[in-house]
């Protein structure tokens, strides 16, 4: 907030100079208006990061009431505008759990909380969380997901081998690497082009050129992460 704050005290100086002549007038008054656009517009975005925490938060009190100490933070939020916001397809929570004590370190099971969105999630009212699907996914549960996208991605059979390649590697857009060599390289499709594979009753998976596809078949909605959010995730359970 405080990058808001600056932008807006920036443009009322503009206002407030005496020194300028009266020529620059409607020049200073549209900069003016631009930062604090500006300004509103870092406020919504950040006004909706703390909305959507808290919705997740209430969404794991309610659903998993086993968990009491826990750490839930989403970066899909920073650094964008509300442009790039509303055309998101999947919100991504990261959640830890620690051992309450004076400044604890989050050291306990990793999770992360998917949010799929539908079309018109953001409106002029801000986010319509019942236009938006939760998944509460873990390490494991993860692993099965990237096996069976890498399986759909490059045709290569063997699960065990898969697995193993995941776990001490990350996936790119040529494939899988590990240490700076491609173990699993992917089809080269173009644009238009899908493989895809029936996860389970809720999901499908469809391969297409640098991201990952899922169907999601109560509401029909194809979602799209892009291989970034699926390196961050990735990272984020099996980096040490």
């Amino acid at each position: 907030m405080k990058k808001v704050t600056l932008l807006i005290l920036l443009a009322l100086s503009l206002f407030n100079t005496n020194k300028v002549q009266a020529q620059d007038g409607a020049a200073i008054a549209t900069a003016a208006g631009a930062l604090l656009a500006i300004g509103a517009g870092v406020a919504a975005v950040e006004q909706m990061k703390e909305r959507a925490e808290l919705t997740a938060t209430e969404w794991v009190l309610t659903h998993n009431p086993e968990l009491n100490n826990f750490s839930l933070k989403t970066l899909d939020f920073d650094g964008k505008k509300l442009k790039d916001i509303s055309a998101t397809s999947v919100i991504t929570f990261k959640i830890q759990e620690f051992t309450p004590t004076d400044k604890p370190e989050l050291d306990g099971r990793k999770q992360i909380l998917l949010g799929f969105t539908s079309y018109g999630w953001i409106n002029e009212y801000g986010i319509d969380f019942d236009k938006v699907q939760w998944f509460l996914i873990d390490s494991s549960e993860w692993l099965k997901m990237m096996t069976s996208y890498v399986h759909v991605a490059s045709g290569e059979d063997n699960e065990n081998f898969i697995k193993e390649e995941l776990k001490e590697g990350k996936i790119v857009n040529k494939g899988v690497k590990k240490k700076g060599k491609t173990t699993i390289p992917f089809y080269q499709l173009s644009g238009d082009m899908y493989v895809v594979t029936d996860y389970s009753p809720e999901m499908k998976f469809i391969y297409n050129e640098k991201s990952l596809g899922i169907f999601l078949k109560e509401t029909k909605n194809l979602i799209q992460i892009g291989r970034g959010s699926i390196i961050e995730i990735h990272d984020f359970f099996f980096e040490e």
